[in-house]
């Protein structure tokens, strides 16, 4: 049944349509990275405002993208496929035509519906059109989407920043939404069962309070540091308390719920769980340090924005092309000895990395960057489809709405809690010298700052060193035989 089942889907064209907004949708997350520098000009608005462009993004994410497990239950494969996609071109546009920091923030939250909309689905899709033995190829695929399209943005927008205006970020995105969606309509079938449960409005309520708190808090946190306020700022503590406490009573609700609308007892599946451990310590690692290195390239060593991408391209190519591979690798061994040697690869990049100075070579930094792009290879795509593998299908749509969810609110705390921690550094720094006005000063206190975040990320890398010895291979056999009757 099941063999039969997965033949009648036209998986090529599925995968591509899926792949390519998916990667487009993913680009968009930090292809302005590289441009909120000259945007803070352009625009007229100052640090803090210009974070939003990013905030907006990660909170509409955050938000949105918890509620998906509840939406794949009530709405076809292709109406979620079809909103997601018109959500995503509406933004674009607007963006690529933005007078205004006002008209820009609109668009980037339309954008970001509809990646909310189609991460999950395209998680969901793969996990119901593959047979789990080809699961690991299938989930490599996506991981070349997830961990190449935010690695390559930098890059991408850093060569159309250097020739065109930066609303060709946007127009440059504009067609291949298109091809997605044409392509979708002619071969996307339906492909989940439709449960209906019932909508329960204080859990959406919940959902959006906690996971949006969080987001927010984490964001601002971030955002206000270079301005002092930082952590403790009563806006932040307010929103991070509302956030962990909304969180606290949705998850107690979802449990004792007979319709949860994310189901919290996929965490009894011990893989599951792990797996989503790492990825949260492996995404709050590329993410921030993402983020620290190109700012660190800009203005600790001076090279132009598109410098600053090319130095992460390479890395970025590579750990594309390798998720495939290690999908493969997956397939044929299984994920400890991958995960456990990824982590150890990033762990040796980090703390070189908390050596680096305004005379490191930009050759040193791009060698580290790409074994560090390997081993983030090695670890996100074998703990995502170990611990997916693990759940009854039953617990796909909120398998994949949990580690989805979490997948967005790592990169917020990540990136929020990196930056803090780089002000932080750079202001201590800064207190112990005679003149810290001087250009050498503040170039120095930059250096202790960024120094000191990725400390931070080598501390969270050994910690998920010691989780990776944890993992075990799911048994594919036992799970089919769980998958039998649902089918």
């Amino acid at each position: 049944m099941n063999q039969q089942e997965t033949q009648q889907y036209k998986v090529l064209p599925i995968l591509f349509a899926m792949l390519l907004s998916g990667f487009i949708g993913l680009f968009g997350e930090t292809a302005l990275n590289v441009a909120l520098t000259p945007l803070m000009e352009l625009l007229e608005v100052g640090p803090t405002t210009i974070q939003w462009l990013t905030t907006g993004y990660l909170l509409v994410l955050g938000i949105l993208v918890p509620v998906s497990g509840l939406l794949l239950q009530w709405f076809t494969t292709r109406q979620l496929f079809t909103t997601s996609l018109i959500f995503s071109i509406a933004g674009t546009l607007v963006a690529a035509m933005a007078p205004s920091f006002e008209m820009l923030l609109v668009a980037r939250v339309l954008q970001a519906v509809g990646t909310a909309l189609l991460l999950p689905l395209m998680f969901n899709t793969i996990l119901v059109i593959f047979p789990v033995e080809r699961r690991g190829s299938a989930m490599g695929l996506i991981g070349l989407v997830i961990m190449f399209a935010p690695a390559s943005g930098p890059s991408i927008s850093g060569l159309i920043l250097a020739n065109l205006s930066w609303h060709w970020i946007f127009w440059i995105s504009l067609p291949f939404f298109i091809i997605s969606l044409v392509c979708g309509l002619m071969f996307l079938p339906n492909i989940s069962k439709l449960t209906k449960p019932k909508i329960d409005v204080l859990s959406i309520i919940l959902s959006t309070l906690g996971f949006g708190g969080i987001v927010y808090g984490f964001s601002s946190a971030g955002g206000h540091g270079d301005g002092g306020g930082g952590w403790s700022s009563p806006v932040v503590i307010a929103t991070l308390a509302v956030g962990a406490l909304s969180l606290l009573v949705f998850s107690i609700r979802q449990l004792r719920m007979r319709e949860p609308m994310m189901d919290m007892r996929a965490f009894k599946f011990p893989m599951f769980t792990i797996g989503l451990i790492l990825i949260f310590i492996c995404m709050m690692m590329m993410l921030s340090s993402m983020l620290i290195l190109p700012m660190y390239l800009q203005q600790g060593m001076a090279v132009t924005p598109l410098m600053a991408g090319l130095v992460l391209l390479p890395g970025s190519l590579l750990n594309g092309f390798l998720s495939p591979v290690m999908g493969r690798l997956f397939d044929k061994f299984g994920p400890k000895w991958l995960v456990t040697i990824g982590l150890a690869i990033v762990a040796v990049v980090l703390f070189m990395y908390t050596r680096i100075e305004p005379t490191t070579s930009l050759g040193m930094i791009i060698t580290m960057h790409i074994f560090m792009m390997i081993g983030i290879s090695m670890i996100m795509m074998p703990a995502q489809t170990n611990g997916l593998n693990q759940l009854p299908p039953a617990y796909y749509p909120h398998g994949t709405a949990i580690m989805n969810t979490l997948q967005q609110v790592s990169g917020a705390i990540g990136t929020a809690v990196a930056v803090s921690i780089l002000a932080a550094g750079q202001l201590s720094y800064l207190k112990g010298v005679s003149n810290p006005e001087s250009p050498e000063s503040q170039l120095a206190g930059f250096t202790s700052g960024v120094q000191h975040a990725f400390i931070f990320a080598l501390v969270l890398c050994l910690l998920g060193f010691v989780i990776s010895f944890f993992v075990k291979r799911v048994k594919v056999g036992a799970q089919q035989g769980q998958q039998g009757p649902m089918h």
